[in-house]
C-alpha cells in the first residue's frame, strides 16, 4: 500500500502547506481537492500548473497520488457539461503529472455513467490518466459501482475507489464490497466515523467503521491508500495532524 492524504482535510492551507505536512509524516503522496479554495483547480494558467508541479516535485519523493474532482457521472442532464467537466480535470491531471481524477455519481444512471466515460476514453488513454468512480451518494455500495464498471468493460479508462464508509454504512459488508469491486479496484480511501447514522469524522479506531477488517481484506493491495479527513465539511473536528498517526499505522499493520 502506498499512503497519502487528501487535503479534504487542511482547509484554507495551501499547497506548500500540505506538501510540509506530507513530508513530516511520511506520506508517499497527496490527494489533491480540486476547489479554488485549495489552489488546484482546472482554471489554473500554465504557469499556475508548472507551479503546482515544482512545489510537489521539489520534495524530492512525494507524488500526486490523484485528483479529488467533483464532476458526477451519472448526473441528470445531457452528457455535453458532464463531458467537458470531465475532460478538464483529466486534462489538468495530465498537466500536473497526477495518475487519476476521482468522480462522483450524483445520480443512479448508469447507462449515462457508461456513456460519459467512453466519451472520454480516447484522452484517458492517450495521457495515461484514469477515472475513479467513488462509492458515494447514489451508487454507495461496491455492487453499484461495480455494476457501472462491469458495463463499462474499459479498465485503462476507469477503475473504482473504495471510500470504505459508504458501503459499510449502507449496510454492505466489507468482504461483499470488495467481491464486487474485484478487478476494477483502484483507490482506497479510509476514515473513521461515530456511526452509520452519524458521519461526524472521528480518530481511526475510535468509530463504527470495521477498519480492522477492511484492512485484512486489502492485505497485498499495491494501490494508494488515503486518508480522507473531512475538517472542510466538519471544522469542529481535530487538525489533521493529529490524525495522521493513526493512519499511517494502518497502512503499515495490512501491509506487512
Amino acid at each position: 500500500m502506498k499512503f497519502a492524504f487528501s487535503t479534504l482535510g487542511m482547509p484554507g492551507a495551501g499547497l506548500a502547506e500540505a506538501v510540509a505536512t506530507a513530508t513530516r509524516h511520511g506520506c508517499a503522496g497527496l490527494e489533491l481537492r480540486l476547489h479554488p479554495d485549495t489552489g488546484v483547480h482546472t482554471g489554473l494558467t500554465a504557469a499556475g500548473r508548472a507551479a503546482v508541479r515544482s512545489t510537489v516535485a521539489g520534495t524530492g519523493g512525494l507524488v500526486i497520488a490523484a485528483l479529488a474532482g467533483y464532476t458526477g457521472i451519472s448526473a441528470p442532464g445531457p452528457d455535453g457539461p458532464v463531458v467537458r467537466a470531465l475532460l478538464d480535470d483529466l486534462s489538468l491531471a495530465a498537466d500536473l503529472g497526477a495518475p487519476a481524477v476521482r468522480v462522483f455519481p450524483k445520480g443512479e444512471d448508469v447507462e449515462a455513467g457508461v456513456r460519459r466515460l467512453r466519451a472520454v476514453a480516447g484522452f484517458c488513454v492517450e495521457s495515461g490518466v484514469r477515472v475513479l468512480v467513488e462509492t458515494h451518494d447514489a451508487l454507495p455500495t461496491g455492487a453499484a459501482v461495480g455494476r457501472l464498471l462491469d458495463a463499462l468493460a474499459m479498465p485503462a479508462v476507469a477503475g473504482a475507489l473504495w471510500d470504505v464508509l459508504h458501503p459499510w454504512r449502507h449496510g454492505e459488508a466489507p468482504a461483499d464490497t470488495l467481491k464486487a469491486l474485484g478487478d476494477h479496484l483502484a483507490y482506497v480511501q479510509i476514515k473513521d466515523a461515530v456511526s452509520a447514522a452519524d458521519t461526524t469524522p472521528v480518530p481511526l479506531w475510535t468509530g463504527g467503521v470495521p477498519l480492522d477488517e477492511c484492512g485484512e481484506l486489502l492485505r497485498g493491495f499495491g494501490g494508494w491508500v488515503s486518508l480522507e479527513w473531512e475538517r472542510t465539511w466538519y471544522p469542529d473536528v481535530p487538525p489533521l495532524e493529529e490524525i495522521l498517526p493513526g493512519a499511517r499505522e494502518w497502512v503499515a499493520r495490512f501491509s506487512a
